[in-house]
């Protein structure tokens, strides 16, 4: 019977991601109609308002592409790209429990750390939106001629704080609910156990704030391979207000 439902489960998520998605295209391509005119009026040249809607539509439909990503089961642990490993403060904890046949401990914390990722990323989508609507004309127009992720490091500027508030309350429910300190506190006082005698020190590692900043920065990626992909690649461009705007990019109004 589980062999029947796994499919299922995927193919019923997948089907709710490309109505949101449809949803979210539908949404902000209306934005087209309502700089018609203007480019019109500007003898077929991009207009500075064409311009900033193409831009927010772009952001908008990269950055729920890529919450909806990060926040299906595997977003984080099967991606080679934004697997959250061990964390690097305490790498040396890994290798000494390696080295006393803790194999499956390690593996299991790990695949914890990253379902706690994937749990605190349905909290992205609102508020990297809120930031994208409160762009200026000029913080457009200067990402727009900026370089392949300009408008990426935009997000990641205004909006990381807001990410780091909502996702951590979400990581702090995730590594309880997997109750993630089971893998943690046996690993560390086993560790912490044998360290002296081996000349080190004990360690003491922030795990929510750890997981907190990798799910954020694996949003990151993800928004980041969408903005390329949408200035490079024209079929990525599912709008005609996409298609016009990145494809006159220096065709730009005075």
């Amino acid at each position: 019977m589980k062999r029947f439902l796994f499919p299922l489960a995927i193919g019923t998520l997948t089907l709710a991601a490309c109505a949101e998605l449809a949803q979210v295209a539908q949404q902000v391509g209306a934005t087209a109609a309502t700089t018609a005119a203007s480019t019109a009026a500007n003898g077929g040249k991009l207009s500075v308002a064409e311009i900033t809607s193409g831009l927010k539509e772009a952001l908008v439909i990269g950055a729920t592409k890529s919450a909806l990503q990060a926040a299906t089961k595997g977003g984080y642990s099967d991606n080679k790209r934004l697997f959250i490993p061990f964390p690097a403060e305490a790498q040396k904890v890994k290798s000494t429990l390696l080295q006393l046949g803790m194999t499956k401990q390690i593996n299991d914390f790990e695949q914890a750390l990253n379902r706690a990722a994937e749990e605190a990323a349905k909290e992205a989508k609102p508020i990297v939106v809120d930031a994208i609507k409160s762009m200026t004309v000029q913080d457009a127009v200067g990402i727009l001629q900026g370089d392949s992720t300009a408008a990426t490091e935009y997000l990641r500027r205004t909006t990381t704080k807001g990410l780091t508030n909502a996702f951590k309350p979400k990581v702090q429910a995730a590594t309880a609910k997997v109750n993630l300190t089971s893998y943690w506190t046996p690993i560390t006082t086993a560790y912490n156990k044998v360290a002296p005698f081996a000349g080190k020190q004990s360690v003491n590692t922030d795990l929510d704030a750890y997981v907190t900043q990798k799910a954020i920065d694996g949003l990151f990626v993800l928004i980041g391979d969408e903005e390329k992909n949408i200035r490079k690649d024209p079929k990525a461009r599912v709008t005609s207000l996409l298609q016009r705007v990145f494809g006159n990019i220096y065709n730009v109004a005075k």
